[in-house]
């Protein structure tokens, strides 16, 4: 993604806050032993009025963050049920997350599929996207809603994650 250095001081921001996300719902975990994904996800919204930096971030990337610490719990007793040996993997807190997960909403692919637009009220702005990945494969439709969208979600991913693996370098950009 090509944007400014101030955009880039944005997405990290948004990167840290679904950290923060993810960190704090694995806590309230450890805390209260048998909670759902459903009981995470009221941790969110809980969070995000709690926390106003954390309400900044889109709903459903907050969600994403719960979910990644519910699989990592759930990869975690499924190692021990298996009986894996070793380390069965214990959740951990995150220290160096370097992407942030949006779903179906809190962005928008312009129409010739060349320029993303953050519209959570982090308003990082509108990116240009560079790379190799061909979003013109998919039409608007599939991108939010089928197993198409959950492919062009994933390369959207992708590109925040190497947008965000560059933190701190932005002399760079």
């Amino acid at each position: 993604m090509k944007g400014k250095a101030e955009q880039y001081r944005v997405i990290d921001e948004m990167i840290r806050t679904a950290q923060f996300v993810r960190n704090k719902t694995l806590r309230y975990w450890i805390d209260n032993q048998g909670v759902k994904l459903i009981d995470l996800y009221k941790q969110c919204a809980i969070m995000a009025k709690e926390f106003e930096w954390a309400g900044k971030l889109n709903s459903m990337a907050r969600q994403a963050s719960a979910e990644r610490a519910i699989f990592a719990i759930q990869r975690f007793f499924a190692n021990c049920k298996a009986k894996t040996p070793g380390k069965k993997g214990y959740p951990k807190f995150k220290k160096n997350t370097r992407s942030v997960e949006y779903k179906t909403s809190g962005w928008l692919l312009s129409a010739d599929k060349r320029c993303l637009t953050f519209k959570d009220s982090f308003a990082a702005g509108k990116f240009k996207l560079v790379g190799s990945r061909d979003l013109h494969f998919y039409a608007p439709d599939e991108m939010r809603a089928n197993q198409s969208g959950a492919s062009c979600r994933r390369i959207l991913r992708t590109t925040l994650h190497q947008c965000g693996a560059k933190r701190g370098t932005y002399s760079d950009w």
